[in-house]
């Protein structure tokens, strides 16, 4: 087990992990909470048509598929909120036409584009000293935002109406929280890709749901889970022939399954 910090891609591999594991299940949280898990996928997609604009016209396509993550994200809320659309829907129009423009983009590309396939399915052991460090930086603001806000985060998502009726600025703390879900899942798609990065902001918050009390107790359990996965997924990968996004998925999956079939005996035998 030590040899493994032995090498360079390694640590900043594990760094990665604690850094997207804390990030993902804190997100998490409140995404199970509010009911947006849709969401996480449908901007996951999105920003696809952004990196692969990135890669056209020749920016950072991490850069420019954020900012169609948090356009998306918050577009998303204005929209069902204005327009009095569901938010499925948005979400659904934003899912397709944000993957219909992404397939339109790479389908232009000419030879072999290795940072393209990085994003489309992860690659943990080629982060970056320089995407750490964007890492930390979103993980500092969202874990600030949270804190700042976690009892005006925690009554819209149990009862918004009461929020409303209370005097809080809900339109604006929600835009804020779905911006900040965007940033997440970008982040992350570096680590898992933009096929497997909804299930790290959506597995954690679940397990923790089914089997936690209270909040306090919910978010705790989505933490250890969150990291269970993203650790036992990098060191999986190390020693068997499986990449470290799917490792960390089908762990986090298998714990999934585990607490489910355990909950449904205790239950039945209560």
């Amino acid at each position: 087990m030590s040899e493994i910090l032995d090498y360079g891609f390694m640590q900043r591999a594990l760094l990665a992990a604690l850094l997207v594991g804390i990030l993902c299940s804190t997100i998490s949280f409140f995404v199970i909470l509010k009911r947006l898990s849709f969401l996480g996928a449908g901007i996951s997609h999105t920003a696809l048509g952004g990196i692969a604009l990135g890669m056209v016209i020749g920016l950072n396509p991490v850069f420019t598929g954020s900012i169609f993550a948090v356009g998306t994200a918050m577009s998303t809320g204005h929209i069902s909120r204005v327009g009095k659309i569901s938010e499925d829907t948005v979400i659904g129009i934003f899912y397709s036409s944000g993957m219909a423009l992404g397939i339109a983009l790479i389908s232009s590309f000419k030879g072999y584009h290795p940072e393209l396939f990085s994003l489309l399915f992860g690659n943990i052991l080629a982060v970056s000293v320089q995407a750490l460090i964007v890492m930390g930086i979103v993980l500092a603001g969202v874990l600030f935002f949270v804190i700042v806000f976690f009892k005006e985060l925690l009554t819209i998502c149990f009862d918004e109406e009461m929020a409303v009726a209370g005097g809080l600025p809900v339109g604006p703390i929600y835009l804020t929280l779905l911006a900040v879900m965007g940033l997440t899942v970008m982040v992350s798609i570096q680590i898992v890709g933009v096929v497997l990065v909804s299930a790290l902001i959506v597995i954690p918050g679940a397990i923790a749901y089914r089997i936690s009390a209270n909040y306090r107790g919910m978010l705790a359990i989505s933490l250890a889970v969150g990291l269970t996965g993203s650790f036992g997924g990098l060191f999986g990968s190390y020693y068997y022939p499986v990449p470290p996004g799917a490792a960390i998925v089908l762990i986090l999956a298998a714990i999934f399954a585990i607490v489910m079939a355990g909950k449904a005996l205790l239950e039945k035998y209560s």
